[in-house]
């Protein structure tokens, strides 16, 4: 027996149309479970471990770019919305808003990178 992969979840208000962004914004290549739940690939992922107070939040997904202000741009006009770019020392971090209200972390990361891009 082996972990064979990750699986993340987004939570959202409405699920129909982030679904929508990450097929057609982001062209993630993805399957139908059925009934419109579509699962989706991702590039390769890395996990770090941080710490954090008892009621912070517990889990994250990021989405990391190696030019954060140029797919700030791309995304922007596919209908994804952005908090002001933050450098937080490990990287240049913004907020993504998706169409449908999920909110993710889009970063540049200046840190060692477990994966290599591709």
């Amino acid at each position: 027996m082996a972990i064979i992969g990750t699986h993340t979840l987004i939570f959202t208000p409405d699920p129909a149309k982030d679904r929508a962004f990450l097929r057609d914004a982001l062209g993630l290549a993805h399957v139908d479970a059925g009934d419109g739940w579509l699962i989706f690939a991702v590039p390769p992922a890395e996990m770090g471990v941080h710490p954090t107070a008892a009621d912070a939040r517990k889990q994250e997904v990021c989405f990391m770019t190696d030019n954060v202000e140029a797919e700030i741009a791309r995304l922007s006009a596919k209908g994804a919305r952005f908090t002001p770019v933050k450098d937080q020392g490990y990287g240049l971090v913004t907020r993504m808003t998706l169409p449908g209200g999920a909110e993710l972390d889009l970063y540049e990361p200046k840190h060692p990178m477990a994966i290599t891009p591709q």
